[in-house]
């Protein structure tokens, strides 16, 4: 059985909160998602109370997912209009919490049903994309695995750790997926 075959994607629900908080940030979470995970920005790693308050409103919201392999939580997705109130432009994200699972085609798997999922909720829009960094070659190479067009490179905007990082955008049309 393949990865594919064995990953779905549902919306979060309020029974889902402590399971997801114990792989994102709990006391046996590995935290290695957050070294690629945009770690410019330097979020703090999240308190109980702190992330059941930041996740209860993406409870049963359609721009929000959860990544499910092998009857487990495993990720999350997410989507947020680049361009605000227009409503034409789509960026998505993923992450999977436990660094063991990377590589396996899990997230692969995951991004393809997302995308096929926003198509089809938003039957207007004509674009998807996500924006990462030249410090996650595995994200980048996801989008590539995916699909994803390599659309622009903005140099040396992201300083980590001493070093600048590219921010690198990709994106796929509706008739490309």
């Amino acid at each position: 059985m393949t990865a594919e075959s064995e990953v779905t994607i549902r919306s979060i629900q309020k029974a889902d909160l402590h399971e997801l908080w114990a792989i994102s940030y709990g006391q046996k979470a590995d935290l290695t998602w957050m070294a690629y995970n945009g770690p410019y920005f330097q979020n703090p790693i999240l308190t109980w109370e702190e992330f059941s308050a930041k996740i209860a409103p993406k409870i049963n919201q359609s721009n929000f997912a959860l990544i499910i392999y092998e009857n487990q939580i495993v990720g999350q997705l997410s989507s947020h209009w680049y361009d605000g109130d227009l409503q034409n432009w789509l960026e998505f994200g993923l992450v999977i919490y436990d660094s063991r699972l990377w590589g396996k085609g899990i997230g692969a798997a995951a991004v393809r049903l997302w995308m096929r999922q926003l198509f089809d909720t938003y039957p207007e829009i004509q674009h998807l994309g996500f924006t990462t960094w030249s410090g996650n070659p595995g994200m980048m190479k996801l989008g590539e695995k995916c699909g994803l067009q390599r659309e622009g490179q903005i140099r040396k905007v992201r300083f980590w750790q001493g070093n600048w990082y590219d921010s690198v955008k990709y994106g796929i049309l509706r008739e490309e997926l």
